[in-house]
C-alpha cells in the first residue's frame, strides 16, 4: 500500500482511504459553498500547511471528487472545484458535524470563522419538507445565501438574489441570533421577513447541552 491506508474490501474503508485524510473533508465543506482559489482555500481551511493542502487537493482530484478548472479571461485563474462525486459528500459532511456537536462546546464556537456560518446553519437547522425560504447571511465583508426546500439547505457564495431574509453581524452573533434568540444578539442587523427568524428557531435541532450553554453565554433562559 502507497496512500491507501486500510486496503480492505469494505466501502467504508474506502471512503476512509479518500477522504480520511487531515484536512480532507475541511477542503469539501469550503467548497461546498462554491469554487475557490488556492490562496483562498488555504485561507478558509484555516491554517493547513500549502504542502499538505496541495497534496490533498492532488489526491481528491485523483479519486474524481476535485476538479481544477481555468477561468476565462480576463479573470485568468485556477479554480478548484467539487465534482458531482464530491457534491455527494455534502449530506454526510452536515450529518458527521450534527453528530460533532455532541462533543462541541459552545465556547468552541465564539471563533466561528465566516466561511464556517453557512455550514453551521446547515447543520443546527431541520427544515420541515413543506418548508422553502431563501436565506441571506453578510458577515465581516462576506456574502452567502441559504436557500431550503424538500427538507435540504442548499449554500452558497454570494448574493442569491431578493432573499425573504438577511442576517448580517459577525458569525457567532447570526448563529446565536437563530439558536438562541434574536434579542441574544442585538448587534445582528435584520432585513425582510423577521417572522422567519421565529420559524427557524424552531427549526433548531442541537444537544440540549450545547443550548443551555449558548443560552447561558448570552443570557437568555431556556424555554
Amino acid at each position: 500500500m502507497t496512500r491507501r491506508e486500510y486496503g480492505q474490501e469494505c466501502s467504508l474503508a474506502c471512503a476512509l482511504d479518500a477522504i480520511g485524510g487531515r484536512w480532507s473533508l475541511l477542503i469539501v465543506r469550503e467548497l461546498s459553498l462554491g469554487p475557490l482559489r488556492f490562496s483562498e482555500l488555504a485561507r478558509s481551511v484555516g491554517g493547513a500547511p500549502t504542502d499538505v493542502l496541495t497534496k490533498r487537493l492532488r489526491d481528491l482530484g485523483r479519486d474524481g471528487i476535485v476538479s481544477r478548472r481555468e477561468l476565462a479571461a480576463p479573470v485568468s485563474a485556477t479554480v478548484y472545484e467539487l465534482t458531482e462525486l464530491g457534491r455527494g459528500l455534502e449530506r454526510p459532511m452536515i450529518e458527521l458535524g450534527r453528530w460533532g456537536m455532541q462533543l462541541q462546546k459552545a465556547e468552541d464556537i465564539v471563533g466561528l470563522a465566516p466561511s464556517s456560518l453557512p455550514n453551521a446553519l446547515r447543520t443546527v437547522l431541520h427544515p420541515p419538507p413543506e418548508a422553502s425560504f431563501r436565506l441571506g447571511l453578510r458577515s465581516t465583508g462576506q456574502t452567502f445565501s441559504l436557500r431550503a426546500h424538500n427538507s435540504w439547505i442548499e449554500a452558497s457564495r454570494g448574493d442569491l438574489g431578493d432573499p425573504d431574509l438577511t442576517l448580517s453581524g459577525s458569525p457567532i452573533e447570526v448563529l446565536a441570533a437563530v439558536v438562541v434568540d434574536p434579542a441574544a444578539a442585538p448587534d445582528v442587523e435584520i432585513e425582510g421577513d423577521t417572522a422567519l427568524l421565529g420559524q427557524l428557531g424552531a427549526m433548531v435541532v442541537v444537544p440540549d447541552r450545547l443550548r443551555h450553554e449558548a443560552a447561558a453565554r448570552f443570557a437568555q433562559p431556556v424555554g
